[in-house]
């Protein structure tokens, strides 16, 4: 799926919205980003996903989940990081067929349902949740390149939440161009968006201990402690340089379930109020030394 030709055409002219002014397209510019991919079980992952529209992508017997994190240098809105947790995912009726959607994106629907989305400034949550209906919030965040590794870290209200490590390739020589289609729950709708990234991309697939994913102690990934996560990665990815285009569609639909939901899910009101501040929290508290990583990560 390329790039839709009306956002070129778009290029130039200005949006306010929500009282956020930018320049069409939403971009991003030689921005680093990692990937890491684990199997996890399908079954228990399901379970995290709201409505009956969204199932795990199965790979056999196994779903995905998906860690990506992308340090944005150069964006419409400033700079940021956002550290992604997704399970990778089809749309549609009744669940697809193993293998197949990953090959028939358009067909399937394929995608990845987010589960968790921190960044590190407010104007970020605004736009993001606000207009696109992504999980954002702010948080602590960090990202490092090194010679040998790329990690990012994420911590919430003084809390070690996750940090994922991978093994940094020794070159990015891949030329890729992808499309990625984005599922996330707000305000009891599902809302599906795309992005669109270029650049050049190093990777390892199948390489024992070419990543290590940590979940710590919050609240609020605690769900992720029982997925069965896999300690050594499916795949891992790091494209130093990315560049991205961000859709300027999106669809909606009603979130639904058997019985009247009794829990009010999050709303707008979790967004009117905010700003457009740039800042950034304090960068992420080192791990204890105590730490013990649970069943399933490393």
């Amino acid at each position: 799926m390329g790039q839709p030709a009306r956002i070129a055409q778009q290029a130039g002219r200005w949006a306010l919205v929500d009282g956020i002014p930018f320049q069409l397209p939403v971009y991003c510019k030689n921005s680093p980003a990692l990937f890491a991919v684990f199997t996890i079980n399908a079954d228990k992952a399901r379970k995290l996903i709201p409505g009956n529209e969204i199932h795990p992508m199965r790979l056999w017997n196994k779903a995905l989940l998906v860690v990506s994190v992308i340090d944005y240098l150069d964006t419409n809105i400033g700079k940021y990081i956002e550290f992604s947790i997704a399970i990778a995912c089809t749309h549609g009726n009744k669940p697809a067929p193993r293998l197949l959607p990953a090959i028939l994106q358009g067909p399937y629907g394929t995608g990845q349902w987010v589960f968790d989305l921190p960044v590190s400034s407010e104007v970020s949550v605004k736009g993001g949740k606000g207009i696109w209906g992504m999980p954002k919030h702010q948080a602590n965040l960090n990202y490092i390149v090194g010679d040998d590794v790329v990690s990012s870290q994420y911590d919430l209200d003084g809390v070690f939440a996750v940090k994922v490590e991978i093994e940094r390739p020794k070159s990015a020589w891949l030329p890729v161009s992808l499309a990625g289609v984005n599922y996330c729950g707000f305000r009891g709708m599902l809302y599906k968006s795309s992005v669109y990234f270029k650049g050049k991309l190093g990777f390892n697939f199948l390489k024992k201990g070419s990543a290590r994913l940590l979940i710590g102690d919050h609240p609020r990934v605690q769900p992720l402690k029982d997925l069965e996560i896999d300690p050594d990665p499916l795949f891992t990815a790091f494209l130093p340089q990315a560049n991205g285009v961000l859709d300027d569609h999106f669809e909606c639909w009603f979130l639904s379930e058997p019985k009247l939901p009794t829990v009010v899910p999050e709303g707008m009101g979790s967004v009117v109020n905010l700003g457009q501040s740039q800042e950034w929290l304090a960068p992420p508290a080192p791990i204890p030394d105590d730490f013990h990583p649970p069943s399933g990560s490393r």
